[in-house]
């Protein structure tokens, strides 16, 4: 494939995680689903401007030039410390009252997969130039599935963060 339609293609990719965040974020029932989903709806609108700026500069010049990519996905202290507090909130909820939320995580999840499986595959073929950008793609989705995973977590009640068991029965 070569870059112009890998941006392409991206942008495509970028679109329909976004939209499935968007979607999640209007039907959430809880004001924390809500912000999560908001926030990772508009990290992804991001990616989409960067990724059209890079398919304008490619096809102005022939060149991208790779610029920084941020993330609103805090450190993982952060993250800790707020899944604790939302524990403590939802403590005694019922669980019901989240199956819309749950769903939307696992489309959530499934797309951001997808996603990322694209970028992984776009930095395996392409050369230096379009390795470097996606190489950026692959390590902020990879913490976007981790963020979705850990409140698909949460909601069911596994036991695990992070794929961590938090508990153990055995002694």
């Amino acid at each position: 494939m070569d870059l112009e339609k890998a941006l392409k293609t991206a942008i495509d990719y970028e679109n329909k995680v976004r939209d499935t965040y968007q979607e999640a974020g209007q039907k959430a029932a809880s004001d924390t689903g809500r912000r999560v989903f908001n926030v990772l709806c508009k990290e992804e609108q991001g990616h989409i401007n960067y990724l059209n700026s890079r398919l304008d500069q490619w096809r102005k010049t022939g060149k991208i030039t790779v610029e920084k990519l941020g993330t609103a996905i805090p450190p993982r202290a952060a993250i800790d410390e707020a899944v604790a507090r939302l524990k403590e909130k939802m403590a005694g909820q019922a669980s019901g009252k989240h199956d819309v939320e749950l769903e939307m995580l696992k489309r959530a999840l499934d797309v951001e997969i997808e996603t990322s499986n694209f970028y992984k595959e776009m930095v395996r073929t392409l050369d230096a130039e379009g390795k470097q950008l996606f190489e950026r793609f692959v390590e902020i989705e990879e913490g976007h599935q981790a963020i979705v995973r850990a409140e698909i977590d949460h909601l069911v009640g596994s036991g695990f963060w992070f794929d961590i068991q938090e508990f153990s029965t055995e002694m």
